[in-house]
């Protein structure tokens, strides 16, 4: 089984809301995507972020946007943060009763995109699914919150992902969301995971780009075949 080298996407769910564009900037040598995790206060609890700081980040940094959508009805909202320049908008299964016609929208808009599942989803239905997408984000907590602890046993999904990625030679990113963190990354690289979103464990230490690249050492040194 080979992996694809590591993504480390620090989530600015963590980061200083008032100094944002210092926050991006304080990351943007070291990180390969920053994560941006919108979230509706329908589909999950939180409010967080939408479209227009998307936009005003966009002016500020050439860096990959991996905007994860927690919203409902994403076909109505996702397109636009493709046309804002998202690299890859991911919208949750949960929420879309047609998951590839809204990746086709998505790549049409000329983004990548990425189906997420989230902790009590079960991954089984949507395998056949995965050509369509080039990023599968499996929740490693539930959707929602910032900050919470990681779940080994949502690793099981990552297994059965990377399995049937490997089996099928496709090209997808498999990336994990939630309680990423020095102690936490390499059972998720050893799993099959290639992608991988930190929150705290990068804007809560002392140099956040530093903690991007001792994240993807830990990563890489991890990953099945290193």
């Amino acid at each position: 089984m080979t992996v694809p080298p590591p993504i480390v996407a620090p989530s600015i769910l963590a980061a200083d809301f008032a100094r944002l564009a210092e926050e991006v900037r304080a990351i943007e040598d070291a990180a390969d995507w920053l994560h941006v995790d919108v979230m509706d206060n329908h589909f999950v609890p939180n409010l967080t972020i939408g479209l227009p700081v998307v936009q005003s980040l966009r002016a500020v940094t050439a860096m990959p946007f991996d905007v994860h959508l927690m919203i409902e009805d994403p076909r109505r909202w996702a397109p636009g943060y493709a046309d804002a320049g998202a690299y890859n908008v991911t919208f949750h299964a949960e929420a879309s009763d047609d998951p590839v016609a809204l990746a086709k929208d998505l790549r049409s808009a000329g983004a990548k995109a990425g189906l997420a599942i989230d902790r009590d989803t079960p991954i089984e239905p949507y395998l056949d699914l995965l050509p369509s997408f080039d990023t599968l984000l499996i929740m490693t907590i539930k959707a929602g919150f910032g900050g919470q602890r990681f779940i080994p046993q949502l690793l099981e999904k990552v297994r059965t992902a990377r399995q049937h990625v490997s089996a099928g030679h496709l090209e997808l990113r498999i990336e994990v969301d939630g309680g990423i963190a020095a102690d936490t990354i390499e059972q998720a690289a050893a799993a099959g995971a290639d992608a991988f979103v930190a929150g705290t464990a990068v804007y809560g230490a002392a140099d956040p780009a530093e903690a991007v690249r001792h994240l993807r050492a830990l990563a890489e040194r991890a990953a099945p075949g290193a």
